[in-house]
């Protein structure tokens, strides 16, 4: 069962964990930490309200809690919470979402 993360997001901001890559090659080479780069897949978290257009009007975000998203190298903000590493950023950050 997932434990619940007590944030939420602002305006057009998205919560994201990231995904681990394998850390094996598909020879069975083990490749070490210090050779990896982080990784730029993620899962959605969570989620703030929208983004707020110049008149006001608020559009709601195109992502939503549990998507698979790939996002920019060196896009969002590192945070811990409960001990455990997320990223907050930007939905204009996130490059796509991954079909399931």
């Amino acid at each position: 069962m997932a434990k619940s993360i007590k944030f939420r997001p602002l305006h057009d901001r998205v919560l994201v964990r990231r995904i681990e890559a394998d850390t094996k090659t598909a020879g069975g080479i083990i490749i070490p930490d210090s050779a990896t780069e982080k990784p730029i897949e993620g899962e959605v978290i969570a989620v703030g309200k929208g983004h707020i257009n110049d008149n006001g009007d608020v559009r709601p975000l195109d992502v939503k809690a549990g998507d698979k998203v790939i996002f920019s190298k060196w896009s969002g903000t590192e945070i811990k919470i409960d001990g455990e590493d997320l990223l907050v950023m930007k939905e204009s950050d996130i490059v796509g979402v991954i079909a399931a």
